[in-house]
């Protein structure tokens, strides 16, 4: 018995002296421990500095007017517009026509809030351009104009407009341009179908209802465009277009000149090979794999008719043009001018076919 109890305090001695060993080596030797592997990354910093736009919102904010349309002396439509030019007398303003459409006056309100009457010097359905001008004493600033030739994809551009009403006038939008030569059929005589072709720039800028004819500038504050349309349906957010302020102002130009677009004519009525149920009631009937414009009526001693062109003929082509419908016949014929020979290529009965004609005035 006595020499077990000598065992366990032994045992007991022992592990005490060990620990305190331990303690001493831990407490007083100096021991190198393993750490943890530090890794340095070298990474490319990015700053970006965006100050705004205010500059260039500023430059242009004053051009900008909105447009009442009246109708027998109540406000029928309101959009937006922006003076352009001036000569010794007037200043002149551009809008789309859709906003003045059917108007019997005109009223524009400047950001002093003065409102002016203005003469409405021309408009034109198809280009959806529209030309005023007022007493040149009675704008504030004439806009800086851009050049397209310039712009690039990816740029940031804004719009000032007034969107659903004169109580939201003169809000500023920005975004980027998305594209800078969308080509979309439109509807301009609001008829069935969508009869011709607008070339577009086309921006994620946000366009309401209201910004219809008002600036799309670049971040020079430059007007490069005229909002006039914006893709509606659901899931689609974020796709408004403008009219190149190029075409625009040679548009306005013929109006100021002429006060009408002159365009050429070939003297005929047209469908599009997609209109079967139509067709037939023409007794047209159109060979499988054939798109162009087809001709359901032609227009006595025109062109088309001179040109010998016949019921049921589907125009294929002019000059250098793939035409695959009515609306983009009619772009492709409107780059011409009165008087422009041009060579029509037309199917009939299966067979090919080309022909010149010269091109006369529209009525």
């Amino acid at each position: 018995m006595k020499n077990k109890t000598l065992s366990i305090i032994a045992v007991i001695l022992a592990l005490f002296v060990g620990a305190s060993g331990m303690y001493a080596v831990i407490r007083y030797l100096p021991i190198d421990l393993p750490t943890s592997t530090v890794v340095n990354k070298s990474e490319k910093e990015v700053t970006v500095i965006d100050n705004g736009i205010a500059d260039s919102v500023e430059k242009l904010y004053d051009a900008v007017v909105v447009v009442g349309s009246y109708k027998n002396g109540q406000l029928a439509s309101s959009g937006t517009g922006f003076v352009y030019d001036e000569d010794d007398k007037y200043a002149y303003m551009l809008t789309n026509a859709h906003v003045v459409e059917g108007s019997t006056s005109v009223k524009v309100k400047f950001t002093n809030d003065d409102i002016e009457n203005v003469e409405l010097v021309g408009s034109d359905s198809y280009s959806d351009i529209a030309v005023l001008k007022v007493a040149k004493d009675k704008v504030i600033k004439v806009a800086s104009i851009g050049k397209n030739e310039n712009s690039r994809l990816g740029d940031t551009v804004f719009t000032i407009g007034a969107p659903l009403s004169d109580e939201y006038s003169w809000t500023v939008t920005r975004g980027i341009l998305s594209n800078k030569d969308r080509l979309i059929e439109v509807n301009p005589t609001n008829g069935g179908q969508s009869d011709w072709v607008m070339q577009v720039l086309q921006t994620d800028a946000a366009i309401n209802s209201g910004n219809s004819g008002g600036p799309l500038a670049n971040s020079n504050g430059e007007v490069i465009g005229i909002t006039n349309m914006k893709l509606i349906s659901s899931g689609v957010e974020g796709i408004g277009f403008a009219i190149p302020i190029e075409d625009a102002i040679n548009y306005a130009t013929q109006l100021r000149t002429n006060g009408k677009i002159e365009r050429p004519f070939i003297g005929i009525s047209m469908l599009n090979t997609s209109d079967t149920y139509i067709l037939e009631q023409y007794r047209i009937m159109v060979d499988d794999g054939v798109e162009g414009a087809v001709v359901v009526q032609v227009q006595e001693d025109s062109p088309a008719d001179k040109g010998g062109l016949k019921l049921g003929d589907v125009i294929t082509g002019i000059n250098d043009y793939e035409v695959t419908s009515v609306a983009k016949l009619k772009y492709y014929l409107y780059k011409f001018k009165p008087d422009d020979e041009v060579t029509l290529k037309f199917n009939r009965t299966g067979k090919e076919h080309t022909v010149k004609i010269k091109l006369s005035k529209s009525e």
